[in-house]
């Protein structure tokens, strides 16, 4: 017998009690807005909404980020052990992703954040919050779009178990475990990305012509506009028209069509500019910025964007749709989008920044000689980091099949 199972023999035997958040919580309230342009290099430690998203894992002790107190209308402090939800994200299966914070310092919480303050083992809460029973709940009656949110009422009504903190503790024990051998993989992944990214900003600061374009002299760059927004009916389960969206991006710089929706005829025919085809770049707009795809290959369905993608076709015989797709891959355009992005809350690249692009074209001679190095680079970085990501993700499934088994416990007076 375990120790666990020995704890929970002598503690618990007649099963656990389940809780909503609401009569878990000594204290609930939301966070003060901070701006990205009230982020500072020091100062008071803040996160903002997005980090817990990008940055933040199932619990931190420091912030990415700092403000001053000044800057905050009405700050909203957080501490050791609070658990914070963000309220607001671009995913119905993410939404009220949550954090626990467990460093010293007293910290800011941005605006879309839910702080929740109790007195169980913090990390076992963030632990029992990110199950899938917990995140089912977090997404129920939520609806696939551009922006998702979450409320204050909403995480009140989500239920996990809680066993005495001794308990909390044993599982806390045997789960950090698995998520700390899954970061050591998941550095090692990251230093190989580093080197990938290393080689080929070397490749772009070698390139030598006098051949500056803009890429509206390259290419058309068109997005859907607003007044062509999808409604929810418009939006289908199955069909013959795929809907590219940000979420169906993916990191190896392809699309995933199988996670595609799908829409109307009438709506995959409304604009023809935005109707993706072969060697098409896409780039996406809103929210996560700047993730990029390159279709090699007709796509099996006719297809078209949602109002969050790009579409670049490019129009000059001379250059390589390739070698833009490389060149929006490079810290160069990473670098123009962080200059050029515009919103507080969710960033947006507009349609008036991106074609005030610049690209060094060198003779298509040149371009395609980078396409071969690049490609190359590309597939031996992919070939080295095969292992890695399969190996992460079977210990990932591995960790989410024992995280919800041991989550899930005999229900009190059940």
């Amino acid at each position: 017998m375990s120790r666990l199972d020995e704890l929970i023999a002598e503690m618990c035997p007649d099963g656990v009690e389940y809780k909503t958040l609401g009569d878990i919580a000594t204290d609930i309230y939301r966070g003060s807005g901070i701006k990205r342009d009230q982020v500072t290099e020091e100062g008071i430690q803040c996160v903002r909404y997005g980090e817990i998203y990008t940055t933040y894992g199932i619990w931190f002790d420091k912030c990415v980020s700092h403000t001053v107190e000044e800057n905050v209308a009405s700050p909203k402090y957080f501490e050791y052990g609070d658990i914070l939800f963000a309220i607001t994200g671009e995913s119905v299966e993410d939404i009220a992703k949550s954090t626990a914070y467990v460093g010293r310092e007293k910290c800011l919480a941005g605006g879309d954040i839910v702080v929740m303050k109790h007195t169980q083992n913090p990390k076992y809460l963030a632990y029992a919050l990110s199950t899938t029973q917990a995140r089912l709940q977090k997404s129920k009656g939520k609806v696939k779009s551009k922006v998702v949110h979450s409320s204050v009422p909403s995480i009140r009504d989500i239920i996990v178990p809680v066993p005495p903190l001794e308990v909390q503790r044993e599982i806390v024990r045997i789960l950090d475990n698995f998520t700390e051998l899954t970061a050591e993989l998941t550095a090692e992944l990251t230093a190989r990305n580093k080197q990938y990214e290393y080689y080929k900003q070397l490749c772009f600061n070698n390139i030598r012509t006098k051949e500056i374009k803009h890429i509206t002299d390259i290419a058309l760059v068109k997005a859907r506009v607003g007044w062509q927004r999808l409604t929810k009916a418009e939006y289908m389960a199955s069909g013959d028209y795929y809907l590219i969206t940000g979420t169906d991006f993916v990191s190896d710089g392809t699309i995933n069509f199988d996670s595609c929706v799908y829409v109307t005829k009438d709506r995959y025919q409304m604009d023809e500019n935005i109707q993706v085809h072969k060697e098409d770049i896409l780039i996406t707009k809103d929210g996560t910025l700047g993730k990029v795809a390159f279709l090699h290959e007709e796509p099996s369905k006719q297809t078209t964007l949602n109002s969050g993608v790009f579409r670049v076709k490019i129009t000059d015989e001379n250059v390589s749709p390739r070698y833009i797709y490389h060149y929006f891959t490079s810290k160069y355009f990473t670098d123009f989008v962080e200059r050029v992005k515009t919103g507080s809350t969710i960033p947006h690249l507009t349609q008036q920044a991106l074609v005030t692009l610049d690209i060094p074209i060198p003779s298509l001679e040149r371009q395609l000689e980078l396409v071969e190095i690049l490609d190359k680079f590309e597939n031996l970085v992919a070939s080295i980091k095969n292992g890695l990501p399969a190996e992460i993700s079977a210990r990932q499934k591995q960790y989410e099949y024992y995280r919800d088994k041991l989550l899930s416990f005999k229900e009190l007076n059940a």
